[in-house]
């Protein structure tokens, strides 16, 4: 089983977004030294849901801070960037972590980022399969041109060149086909359980989807009990959540639905490694077990506190990754 961190950057009431950032490094060599596989950024625009706009350089970063821990993206936005820098920057950092970067790359979502980034919202509703094979190109042949609807350039060499297959953000039927037709590995959202986890893995086989390697994230706390775990996360998640989904912009003025809070945090902590040591691991085994899927990424900020969160991942690498060794 590898078992990573997810490092949202999220910014609680009353933290600086440049202190979290600073901070969200260290978490990564907090994660390296406790035994963690890897560390996987998320990228977010405007908003403190999350305060990482470039998950590359917050991994460019960590790789020169660090010497064995996988680094990752979770996810660069397709939608709002060209395939083509993208590729380069992940072939940039594939050289210089020396081949621990893995690209993780996912549709986004409608948001304002459209309207800043000039992308606008039609290559979000109709761009993510010809973004990915323009990416895709970019980063398996050394090569790459296009004459697409949102793609159109000559013939050019990519330097450097860096042979990757990236893992792909999927959370509905579509996106789970792109990724399937292309034998891509999914990544799959912290939102779901392992009934829909399990279903979009075998949605995936079902659309000929060979690959191996998909990765699912989730939330993790540990704690001396189970119910002190669940408690003081219901406690403090509210805290970030509620104005941090609130930032989320609608592109065109549609409606956005909103997510009912304490709802939410009851299902992470019920669904995810929230309590004892023991109640961790066997949360893990048993989502493994009913989903075939055995790459996890763990959110560990839950806390809000700086301190705390190096105390979750260190206990986290002393008491649960033993349980998980096989």
């Amino acid at each position: 089983m590898r078992i990573g961190i997810f490092l949202i950057a999220a910014q609680f009431p009353g933290q600086e977004a440049g202190r979290v950032l600073s901070d969200a490094v260290e978490l990564v060599v907090a994660a390296e030294e406790a035994g963690f596989d890897d560390a996987w950024i998320a990228e977010h625009h405007f908003m403190s849901y999350g305060v990482c706009p470039s998950a590359t350089t917050l991994a460019a970063v960590a790789a020169g801070r660090t010497t064995r821990i996988g680094l990752g993206t979770a996810v660069s936005v397709l939608s709002t960037q060209h395939p083509v820098a993208l590729a380069e920057q992940a072939a940039m950092l594939h050289h210089l972590s020396c081949g621990r970067f893995t690209l993780g790359v996912g549709r986004g979502g409608p948001w304002v980022d459209l309207e800043v980034f000039g992308t606008g919202a039609e290559r979000f509703e109709r761009g993510f399969g010809e973004s990915l094979d323009v990416l895709l190109d970019a980063l398996s042949t050394g090569r790459v041109a296009a004459d697409g609807e949102f793609f159109r350039f000559r013939e050019v060499g990519v330097v450097p060149e860096a042979p990757m297959r990236p893992v792909v953000a999927c959370t509905s039927g579509p996106t789970v086909g792109l990724a399937a037709q292309r034998g891509l590995p999914m990544l799959l959202g912290m939102h779901v359980g392992d009934g829909e986890k399990a279903a979009l893995v075998a949605d995936y086989a079902a659309r000929g989807g060979t690959a191996a390697g998909h990765v699912a994230a989730g939330v993790a706390y540990v704690a001396d009990s189970t119910a002190l775990a669940v408690r003081e996360l219901k406690e403090s998640l509210p805290r970030w959540l509620g104005p941090g989904l609130a930032g989320y912009v609608p592109v065109d003025g549609r409606p956005r639905a909103s997510r009912d809070v304490p709802a939410y945090v009851d299902l992470l902590t019920r669904i995810h490694p929230v309590g004892s040591a023991g109640h961790c691991a066997e949360t893990l085994l048993r989502t493994a077990e009913r989903t075939g899927i055995e790459h996890f990424i763990l959110m560990v900020e839950g806390l809000g506190d700086h301190r705390r969160t190096l105390e979750n991942i260190r206990r986290f690498g002393a008491e649960v990754l033993p349980l998980l060794a096989r």
